[in-house]
């Protein structure tokens, strides 16, 4: 058997499905030891520190 649809969904509904559809920038916290701008719960990539501690040893 084929799709076959009960009946032809409107333009609202079908838009408004599509309405949450989109791109939100990301958010950026300040890290605490050296202040840059970094997304949080990751690994700082200015400093390579994460909650005061450093993960990646400073080159």
């Amino acid at each position: 058997m084929s799709i076959c649809p009960k009946g032809k969904h409107s333009k609202a509904r079908r838009d408004s499905r599509r309405a949450n559809w989109k791109m939100t920038a990301p958010n950026l916290v300040k890290c605490s030891k050296c202040g840059e701008l970094m997304v949080p719960h990751r690994v700082c990539k200015a400093c390579g520190s994460y909650n005061k501690k450093e993960i990646i040893p400073a080159e």
